[in-house]
């Protein structure tokens, strides 16, 4: 019988100061009483422009080890002493994370790496997944997991969107891509309202890895005895759910409100990738969480012992707060 994979206990972390890293990085450092030791992996430059989120870091035991990302040696150094890699890359630079799972694979010591997943399903339909523009990259990476790691213990914590992005300020050309503006009590929802989507709050992100973290590995598919895939999430609702949460917090009055059917907000999709227009991946995303592409039914929140989540009312009272 084969024995257990060793729980991870010398964590180090890659693009640990970014917008979903700090999170992440946070809730470990909340949570290092459970770990003998946390790293991140850093560039020079980002030592520098953020000097007092490094510093502080520092001060709350977090190693801070400068190097290049696409540096193999620096990589390599890095990794010594660790067992664990947690990824949060921007998805700009996703696509570095071949060369670190390629690394880690050949590593002495790293047993166990988490990619940067957090967000869309990018397996939600099997016909239509593969080919949305921005997935591409995270598909690369899974390709490349497929192929060459044989060793390693790979897991795919799958959050769906951030429900903190999703309901700041409306986004997109004219705010088309939908959000809700707190100052001016103004929302822009998407497709009829009524379509149900599974947000994380990003808070959430960082308590579900720690807990993914704690969770005893077993594959998710026998076929693949390296990697498991965890869909966890905050709670389930709906544009007007969440409006109606905004007004409620918000003295009870009516926001002016405007609608971007799914039909108006493929048109725009399709014109801003036309144009290459930034918010492009916006468009695409937006659209494929309204059609319910994630839509969980059945958390696999349990699976890493259903940790208390924010709820809908929380996250509201957040954003209001700001």
């Amino acid at each position: 019988m084969a024995s257990q994979p060793p729980t991870p206990k010398k964590i180090i972390i890659f693009g640990a100061t970014g917008v979903i890293g700090k999170y992440i990085t946070q809730a470990l450092v909340d949570n290092k009483s459970k770990f003998e030791s946390i790293a991140i992996f850093t560039s020079q430059n980002t030592v520098e422009n953020k000097a007092a989120e490094v510093e502080q870091l520092k001060n709350e035991g977090v190693k801070v080890v400068v190097g290049d990302i696409k540096n193999e040696e620096d990589v390599t150094s890095a990794y010594e002493g660790y067992d664990t890699v947690v990824s949060a890359l921007s998805r700009s630079t996703i696509t570095n994370q071949t060369q670190l799972l390629a690394l880690a694979e050949r590593s002495n010591s790293i047993t166990s790496f988490y990619p940067s997943e957090y967000g869309t399903d990018i397996t939600y339909n099997p016909l239509t997944s593969p080919h949305e523009k921005p997935h591409q990259d995270k598909l690369r990476v899974r390709a490349f997991v497929e192929s060459s790691i044989k060793r390693l213990l790979v897991t795919y914590l799958v959050t769906g969107p951030y429900s903190d992005m999703y309901m700041g300020k409306p986004i997109g050309e004219g705010g088309k891509a939908g959000g809700f503006d707190v100052k001016d009590k103004k929302a822009v929802l998407l497709g009829s309202g009524d379509e149900e989507v599974s947000f994380t709050t990003m808070a959430d992100v960082g308590k579900l890895l720690v807990a993914s973290l704690e969770t005893p590995f077993v594959a998710s598919d026998a076929s693949s005895p390296n990697t498991r895939i965890f869909k966890v999430n905050s709670f389930t609702t709906t544009p007007h759910r969440i409006l109606a949460e905004f007004e409620k917090q918000t003295g009870g009055e009516k926001w002016k409100t405007v609608y971007t059917p799914l039909a108006e907000l493929k048109s725009l999709e399709s014109l801003a990738w036309e144009k290459g227009i930034p918010s492009a991946t916006a468009y695409t995303l937006r659209r494929i969480w309204t059609e319910g592409g994630t839509l969980y039914k059945q958390s696999d929140n349990v699976k890493v012992g259903d940790p208390k989540t924010e709820s809908l009312e929380e996250q509201v009272r957040k954003l209001v707060g700001r």
